[in-house]
């Protein structure tokens, strides 16, 4: 027998609904992509850990939406019914030890929690995240939608808090008191407290975090400043097609940095002699025996 997990939305059925079997790691490739596999398979990857959670349960899912005034998008409320948040983490190993490096990260339904303020601000006279809007900030660009604002204008909920490099959240716009929000977006809030838009779909934020093997900071790809240096190495290493999306070959197979040793650590080639030179030097030798035979016959 095997477990399979089906994915699909027809006839409300959930998303991740598991037949029975006794393989779980059919379950793990099929929530994960398949992604541990090939972390697994990478030079210099180690501890690759996901933590199994059980699915939500329908009157949890329905609470929250009745305390936040919201309704779940349809492929999030499913991807509950399946699992209950999500964790994936990994480590690299630099000079003999582990280093943490990955992380994927969904919030539980009950940490699905509104976007708050620090206890610090709480203060009478301290400045609140509604004093950051802006009427310039509200316009937006033609190929993005007009960002999400600190106020009542909107309800944004944490996903992910990205281990203290910013917050992706699930966003309501444009949202009236006392009335149910249903649209809602995947963003990005940096660490400055910019919004980037990522998403339109939780199921394609999905996709993003795995492509992305949940590198440090790879949310940053989507804003105008672009991860660190040291972000970019890593991406490289273990990610090529996500620092050169348009490298492919003719067979439409990704391209991979390869280094050839014995071309990029062979030695420098000896100089040849040069002849010019020695023609040269013969060339007036020959001169001063011509005229010391000439000096001889007078």
């Amino acid at each position: 027998m095997r477990c399979i997990i089906k994915f699909t939305k027809r006839n409300n059925r959930v998303m991740g609904e598991v037949m029975s079997g006794d393989s779980k790691k059919g379950v793990v490739d099929l929530l994960t992509l398949g992604i541990t596999r090939i972390l697994e398979s990478r030079p210099g990857v180690t501890d690759v850990k996901f933590v199994e959670k059980e699915p939500a349960e329908r009157h949890v899912i329905l609470s929250w939406e009745l305390r936040h005034c919201c309704i779940l998008p349809e492929d999030l409320r499913d991807f509950y019914l399946t699992t209950d948040g999500f964790q994936l983490t990994w480590s690299a190993r630099f000079d003999g030890q582990p280093v943490p490096l990955g992380s994927m990260v969904i919030n539980s339904v009950c940490a699905l929690s509104p976007l708050c303020e620090s206890p610090l601000y709480s203060l009478p006279s301290a400045p609140t995240l509604a004093d950051l809007d802006s009427e310039s900030d509200s316009e937006g660009v033609e190929s993005q939608p007009v960002k999400p604002h600190f106020d009542s204008r909107s309800r944004i909920f944490e996903l992910d808090a990205c281990n203290g490099n910013g917050k992706v959240c699930l966003v309501y716009r444009n949202v009236k008191p006392r009335l149910v929000a249903q649209q809602c977006e995947v963003w990005f809030l940096d660490r400055a407290l910019y919004w980037h838009f990522l998403t339109e779909s939780f199921t394609a934020y999905y996709r993003l975090m795995v492509t992305h093997l949940g590198l440090p900071e790879w949310q940053y790809r989507f804003t105008k400043h672009g991860p660190s240096p040291q972000t970019k190495q890593w991406s490289c290493l273990y990610r090529p097609i996500t620092s050169s999306c348009d490298l492919h070959t003719d067979q439409g197979e990704p391209f991979l940095n390869k280094l050839d040793p014995n071309r990029a650590f062979r030695g420098k080639a000896k100089l040849p002699t040069p002849k010019k030179k020695i023609a040269t030097q013969s060339t007036g030798a020959q001169r001063g025996r011509n005229v010391g035979a000439s000096a001889a016959r007078k």
